[in-house]
């Protein structure tokens, strides 16, 4: 009634069995179901999607300069993740961040599943909240991708809180913000995450944490940065 449209047709809506609503009707729904622009965003690409070429499982590669670039940066946490949130490149500091900050892991998996991380991040149940409504952002239109079917499968099986969350149908664009973290070697950082989207690209991302100047965390990054062995020199 709120919206201006009949119980039949949103019961249609609701039933899928109609697939093109115009965006005036999405836009009513959204206001009376007082959803962000993100999850309106989200409404009106479920409600007309834009055709797909069927299962897309390859993984994107990064381009050498760019992993060249991140490198290059010995006190600056860098990685490159794509839309499911597997980190394709990592530099030093990153990994020595943290061993799942390395091209190969997958983030969410690592947060819901590896116990060392409820230590790692102090405001765990944030994070992991935060993941997931991302996830579901990210996955706009390409839900029959076989890697997420099987990421959601796999943590669904493996972590109750996992499947509460996905359940929750929460949207939330993927942005930087303040990273609370608790390190095993040089103690508690405060670090700026920007995550910046990597263009011509399919939802890669580069993320990269930095520290205030001046501050404490700035010191214990440096202090990180000078207890990564160096790379063995050729002979």
């Amino acid at each position: 009634m709120l919206s201006g449209i009949s119980g039949d047709y949103y019961l249609r809506l609701e039933q899928g069995r109609d697939q093109r609503p115009s965006e005036q009707v999405l836009d009513a729904l959204a206001r009376v179901l007082r959803l962000d622009a993100d999850a309106t965003a989200h409404l009106h690409r479920l409600g007309r999607p834009v055709a797909t070429r069927g299962a897309i499982s390859e993984r994107e590669k990064v381009r050498p300069s760019l992993a060249q670039l991140i490198n290059s940066w010995t006190t600056t946490p860098a990685y490159v993740q794509d839309r499911l949130t597997n980190v394709l490149a990592a530099n030093a500091i990153a990994t020595a961040l943290s061993p799942n900050y390395s091209a190969g892991q997958n983030l969410l998996r690592a947060v819901f599943l590896d116990p060392g991380e409820r230590e790692f991040r102090r405001e765990w149940e944030q994070v992991t909240a935060d993941g997931v409504a991302s996830l579901r952002e990210m996955s706009n239109g390409k839900l029959d991708d076989p890697d997420l079917v099987e990421l959601v499968r796999d943590l669904s099986v493996c972590s109750e809180r996992f499947r509460r969350l996905w359940a929750r149908h929460d949207i939330k664009r993927r942005i930087g913000q303040l990273a609370l973290f608790d390190h095993p070697q040089v103690g508690p950082l405060e670090l700026h995450g920007e995550k910046l989207a990597i263009s011509g690209t399919d939802g890669l991302m580069l993320v990269v944490f930095h520290a205030d100047p001046g501050t404490r965390t700035a010191e214990s990054l440096a202090l990180l940065a000078s207890l990564i062995d160096p790379a063995p020199r050729p002979r």
